[in-house]
């Protein structure tokens, strides 16, 4: 890793580095279509490092949600409940995240082997029955399709609070 692997937030509370390692890119929960909910929808973790006062470094994790439909082509970015990446920030942060996402994160090599690594585990899941098989096989498009996000999609993308 070299420091142009890194992006940088500034925030009311200090300034948000993070940093394209593997080990701070964590797949919390992965959503497949339902009776309840007809979407697809992925929570990450991503850990960063926030510098206060100009010498202070702490590290902490914080989540979203990126959702789609089931024909991939409506994309909404949710927070979590608690410990949300875009929770207590201003509307100008909360800009400057969602860009970090769409420009930075998603175009990661730590986020792309995340992902990849995902898809191989799903590939070789041992499914029992036609609906197993389709729910996996909607899974990996839903996957392949989070590699192929364009950063103007996140950009216009809604961001919504859970439920």
């Amino acid at each position: 890793m070299n420091i142009f692997d890194a992006k940088i937030v500034n925030t009311q509370y200090g300034l948000e580095m993070y940093l394209d390692r593997v080990k701070n890119i964590e797949i919390k929960e992965i959503h497949s279509p339902s009776d309840n909910d007809t979407c697809y929808e992925i929570e990450l973790g991503v850990e960063y490092f926030l510098l206060r006062d100009g010498n202070y470094y702490d590290s902490a994790k914080n989540y979203f949600r990126i959702r789609m439909n089931e024909d991939f082509n409506s994309i909404t970015l949710r927070e979590t409940d608690t410990e949300s990446l875009f929770a207590v920030k201003t509307e100008h942060e909360r800009d400057s995240t969602k860009l970090l996402v769409g420009e930075w994160l998603l175009k990661t090599n730590a986020f792309n082997q995340v992902i990849n690594e995902l898809i191989q585990q799903k590939k070789k899941e041992n499914v029992q029955n036609e609906g197993d098989t389709r729910k996996v096989l909607g899974t990996i498009r839903f996957l392949e399709r989070l590699l192929e996000i364009k950063t103007e999609e996140i950009l216009s993308a809604k961001v919504e609070r859970e439920h």
